[in-house]
């Protein structure tokens, strides 16, 4: 016996067929184009904007221009937006013109090369991660290079055995790294394990690193160490960043740099 299909499903696809073929429509007419009632189709579309396939606009829906990994991406970007801009601008005054760079892919380091798309300079950039690459991409005397391998998708970065064998080949004036968390003994930890292996192999190749983290990342471990703060490094962070920390880094050999926060206007 066959199952009975489900008429949700059906009518969830033929709204996104129709929103496909025809662009930003009306709820009214996404009705009655599925034959469904006002509040169906509502409700329907509410759970497709969760899923993150259509946006819903004042009165109608279209296709979301952005899906997936890069909603995803852009939510946890949004989590302490102002700090981390600042600690992007702050960054973006350490970059050295003409040399070759790494950013990682971490949300604070995205606002990074946002700052390098707002204020071009004559860089070579490496990174593994996509929003990184499609931010950069076109920059005039930006060149820029995206690390091979698998595909994170929780991240939208390029991690693996390929990856790792690229880095092996390559070696950067500067390293600007992301981190999930910073313990108190100063290891530098991650979710992922072979995110955890890339970020260690970046930070081997880099004469400089500058470890880019906001406030809330400090006094936490996750699972898989990256790495560990060390003689030489920068960390920059914002004025949340509790006081004792200043002390901590410097007695690792670290360097400290608070910034302040910038005023995030609402769009």
């Amino acid at each position: 016996m066959q199952p009975e299909p489900d008429v949700k499903d059906d009518r969830s696809t033929l709204i996104r067929q129709y929103l496909f073929a025809q662009g930003y429509s009306a709820v009214q007419d996404i009705a009655d184009a599925v034959g469904a009632s006002l509040a169906t189709v509502r409700r329907d579309l509410l759970e497709l904007e969760s899923e993150g396939v259509i946006e819903r606009t004042h009165g109608g829906a279209r296709i979301a221009e952005r899906v997936g990994v890069e909603l995803a991406f852009e939510v946890r970007e949004s989590h302490q937006i102002g700090q981390k801009r600042a600690i992007g601008d702050a960054a973006y005054d350490r970059l050295m013109p003409g040399s070759s760079v790494f950013l990682d892919a971490g949300t604070t380091v995205l606002q990074l090369a946002r700052r390098i798309r707002l204020d071009p300079i004559a860089l070579t950039v490496f990174t593994n991660c996509l929003p990184v690459a499609q931010t950069l991409m076109n920059v005039t005397a930006v060149k820029v290079v995206l690390l091979g391998g698998a595909l994170r998708a929780e991240n939208a970065s390029m991690v693996g055995a390929l990856a790792e064998e690229m880095l092996e080949h390559l070696w950067f004036s500067q390293l600007f790294l992301g981190a999930g968390a910073i313990a108190s003994d100063g290891t530098i930890s991650s979710l992922d394990e072979q995110e955890a292996r890339l970020n260690s192999r970046m930070m081997a190749r880099a004469e400089q690193v500058y470890l880019l983290a906001d406030a809330t990342k400090f006094g936490q471990r996750l699972t898989y160490r990256v790495g560990q703060l060390r003689a030489g490094m920068a960390v920059i962070s914002d004025p949340g960043l509790s006081p004792d920390w200043n002390d901590r880094i410097a007695g690792f050999g670290g360097d400290l740099h608070r910034c302040g926060v910038l005023s995030v206007v609402a769009a």
